[in-house]
């Protein structure tokens, strides 16, 4: 299947994240259960909401995928049966699986579509179509592979199976996140959705006879995270990835904030929307990866896609985050006729400081606070209650969902 416009894929790690990327330009999410789904560790959705988030979805016409793609032990499919047929029910469009025996399961019992996870870590053709032999609709290939790898891929397997890559988020040190490090060191088993990120940990040596004396690796004396994989964006390299006949591009995050599903996803829907219209150059390109550097992240790389990593794919120095922004409200409400926004407060702002508040318009509105009123009507110069209700004046036309952020200085740490 060759879609008329790529599908853009975003995490939903609960409803308010599922809310931001439906607002935000998502063709589809991705989230899961309380069972069955690689991020134990998220909120994740029990039955009553996932069925809430189901019908917001498709009310707004954006698809949902349900990840089910543990690596299971035999006590780990106790009651799959009974979710798979729950899930069936409430229409969900997706699944996307790792393992064999959850495969064989969800196709027998149900009608929803099967994608194969990047779990399953797919790299080649024949493997591909060893899955569209086996009935799946999608193959989401592993994170390892190159721009020349992928063309290899599409141009080889049948067309009406439909390719997805991972085009932005975090990287792993494992093949696909195939990774025995937590267990081993933690005995959390990142297959069956509890990774303790051990990669992203801070490492050094002992020689055998010296017990208590640590060695730094690198020779500096500051230690180095040896596992510690950079994130992935290819937001300008969208137009090879669409031109050599992807389906969908897929935005990792489901352990993300709201303020970074809403900047990530905002970025790549104009990104794609551009190359579609025709405005994909540079400075369009560079525009946008302006923006999404305005999510916290760690230094971007480029991965495997041109070719092996030439050692750029690794941070040594911290596994700590870059935040140059930060999310200081949510518009909860705005009257047209008296230009009153209502602010629900996530970070102190102040008086008089010049903020940028975006939505889903292709820019961001840069704002003096000149007025702000809490709940009492009472003028304040500083607004530091969590999720308080702030009142301003805004001359702008904003909408509900729409964020507020602030440039990151000396003086906001």
């Amino acid at each position: 299947m060759t879609r008329e416009k790529v599908e853009l894929l975003a995490p939903a790690g609960d409803m308010e994240r599922l809310e931001a990327a439906v607002k935000f330009g998502a063709d589809a999410v991705f989230m899961a259960g309380d069972s069955f789904g690689l991020r134990a560790n998220a909120k994740n959705f029990d039955r009553e909401a996932m069925i809430e988030a189901v019908k917001f979805a498709h009310d707004n016409g954006v698809r949902v995928h349900i990840t089910m793609n543990i690596v299971p032990h035999d006590e780990d499919m106790n009651g799959i049966e009974d979710y798979l047929n729950f899930l069936d029910e409430i229409g969900v469009d997706a699944l996307i699986i790792s393992d064999p025996g959850i495969f064989t399961l969800a196709k027998e019992l149900t009608n929803i579509d099967l994608h194969i996870s990047t779990q399953a870590s797919v790299t080649n053709t024949a493997t591909v179509n060893f899955w569209y032999k086996m009935g799946a609709k999608r193959v989401i290939l592993a994170r390892e592979l190159s721009l020349e790898e992928i063309i290899e891929i599409r141009n080889n397997t049948p067309k009406d199976l439909e390719i997805e890559v991972f085009v932005h988020g975090a990287m792993c040190i494992s093949y696909s996140g195939r990774c025995l490090l937590s267990n081993y060191m933690t005995g959390r088993d990142a297959n069956r959705g509890d990774c303790a990120q051990a990669c992203r940990w801070k490492y050094s040596i002992q020689e055998e006879n010296r017990p208590g004396e640590y060695y730094p690796i690198e020779e500096d004396g500051s230690g180095t995270y040896i596992m510690n994989s950079k994130d992935l964006c290819l937001i300008d390299e969208l137009d090879k990835l669409i031109e050599a006949g992807i389906d969908s591009f897929k935005i990792e995050g489901r352990m993300k904030t709201e303020f970074y599903v809403a900047t990530v996803i905002r970025s790549y829907r104009q990104a794609i929307d551009a190359y579609y219209e025709g405005n994909y150059n540079k400075e369009t390109i560079q525009k946008y990866f302006n923006e999404v550097e305005k999510a916290s992240h760690r230094h971007y790389t480029k991965g495997f896609f041109h070719n092996k990593p030439d050692g750029d794919g690794q941070i040594y120095e911290t596994s700590s985050y870059i935040r140059k922004y930060d999310f200081i409200g949510k518009v909860l409400d705005y009257n047209n006729d008296s230009k009153e926004a209502i602010i629900e407060q996530r970070n102190r702002f102040f008086l008089g400081e010049e903020i940028e508040i975006f939505g889903n318009k292709k820019d961001f509105y840069e704002f003096k606070i000149e007025n702000m009123r809490n709940s009492k009507g009472e003028d304040i110069e500083v607004a530091n209650k969590a999720k308080e209700k702030i009142y301003m004046t805004i001359d702008y036309p904003l909408e509900k969902g729409d964020l507020l952020r602030r440039a990151i200085s000396e003086d906001n740490d």
